[in-house]
């Protein structure tokens, strides 16, 4: 067989293509490896780094929980807890990390407690991606003997919901929260009032908690629009008894803000950052905030 001058250069080119194909693929295939090697180690070892927030009622000051935050060790392959998180949700390991990350939040937590006596009562947030709601061990009562063992209530946990877009059918979902929700679970929901996906969450699933998106609150003294849509859920969470968060708080203009608009609860830089004590909030020194309409 001949070859062409055209030919012969058209061959060259698809072998020199198929042969990076053959690269990035070997890459990609060496790069997952080693994600799911240090993915195994986390559960194995527990390696992470709990955090606590404080959320505060906003009229007085007072604290009445924590978000847990397990942070994994930064590494090439997870260069911070939201490329971790998403990895997870998408790997079949979605059940035991999240196990892992409640048994560690709640351990930790009553470490806390034993150094400080008046968080015994405390309200305790966990993170929860909704595909565990469907594990068996879940509803079986794990987490409530759990929950036992370390001497809290389930009426103390809320489990908050995340990746609210993993979440194909919210009827059937729905009718599985009530397995934990007869036990004495609460639930809450982040991002509200940031779409269709949020508001299907609240019709359908009925939390006990909702939180203001960021997006709102960021700026609300100056946002007339972020306003307006923050009173229409407050009117929601009125009528239908769900307990308010504003999420994100970092000025004292925003906390003032939400505080005259009758959110009930805040959390944010503001009111107290993540740290590795849960150290009550605090109220960030306000000014008088006005044109609320």
């Amino acid at each position: 067989m001949s070859w062409g001058p055209r030919s012969w250069k058209q061959e060259l080119s698809a072998w020199i293509c198929a042969g990076r194909e053959a690269v990035r693929r070997r890459r990609e295939l060496y790069e997952e490896a080693v994600r799911r090697r240090e993915l195994e180690r986390f559960i194995r070892d527990r390696n992470m780094v709990t955090l606590f927030q404080p959320i505060i009622r906003l009229a007085d000051g007072e604290t009445i929980g924590f978000e847990v935050l397990n942070r994994p060790p930064v590494s090439s392959s997870f260069p911070n807890a939201e490329a971790f998180y998403h990895y997870v949700g998408q790997s079949s390991q979605v059940f035991a990390v999240e196990r892992s990350c409640r048994e560690m939040a709640l351990c930790r937590f009553a470490e806390q407690v034993e150094a400080m006596s008046d968080l015994r009562n405390a309200l305790i947030f966990l993170n929860i991606h909704p595909h565990v709601i469907s594990d068996p061990s879940f509803r079986a009562g794990h987490t409530l003997r759990l929950v036992q063992d370390y001497g809290f209530t389930p009426s103390q946990i809320v489990l908050e919901l995340t990746e609210r877009g993993a979440i194909e059918d919210y009827g059937r979902f729905a009718r599985l929260l009530y397995h934990y929700r007869s036990q004495g679970f609460r639930v809450a929901v982040d991002d509200a009032g940031t779409g269709y996906n949020s508001l299907q969450t609240l019709v359908c699933l009925q939390p006990e908690f909702l939180k203001l998106d960021r997006f709102l609150v960021r700026g609300i003294a100056d946002n007339p629009a972020a306003r307006r849509m923050a009173a229409l859920l407050l009117d929601y969470a009125r009528e239908s008894g769900t307990r308010v968060i504003g999420e994100g708080i970092e000025t004292a203009e925003e906390f003032a803000c939400l505080r005259d608009m009758g959110v009930e609860l805040g959390q944010g830089y503001a009111i107290g950052r993540p740290a590795p004590r849960a150290i009550c909030g605090r109220v960030p020194t306000t000014k008088p905030v006005r044109g609320l309409a």
